[in-house]
């Protein structure tokens, strides 16, 4: 997955929910090696010390684990994985709910909509 790191939102937000997105889809799967974060940084073009501090975040939610010798590498916690993908399917539902109460459309038609979606993108 490709880092997209805009300037509308503060970076380290985004290489948390960018790092989180690898976790939950596999990207990085469970037990696996995460990238020192001099590499991580250079492909994301941001400063060590912000993907840092987006790892030590990652860290605290229970996603990675750092092992003083060998680096960090992702939970095997299946639970802590699935908890992290519900709540970002969460957040991507509530910004389309208020993306299209502000074009005005109600919520059963934005449901509708959305169903029509999936089945066209099938």
């Amino acid at each position: 997955m490709a880092w997209d790191i805009r300037a509308d939102r503060p970076v380290y937000l985004q290489l948390v929910e960018h790092l989180q997105t690898a976790v939950v889809t596999g990207e990085y799967p469970p037990g696996s090696r995460i990238p020192p974060v001099r590499e991580l940084a250079g492909q994301a073009g941001v400063n060590p010390n912000t993907m840092q501090r987006a790892l030590a975040e990652l860290e605290a939610q229970g996603l990675v684990e750092t092992h003083r010798t060998s680096g960090r590498t992702v939970t095997e916690n299946g639970q802590a994985v699935e908890e992290m993908k519900q709540a970002l399917a969460r957040g991507c539902a509530g910004e389309y709910v208020k993306n299209m109460g502000r074009l005005g459309i109600p919520q059963p038609e934005a449901a509708r909509m959305a169903a029509e979606y999936k089945e066209e993108s099938v």
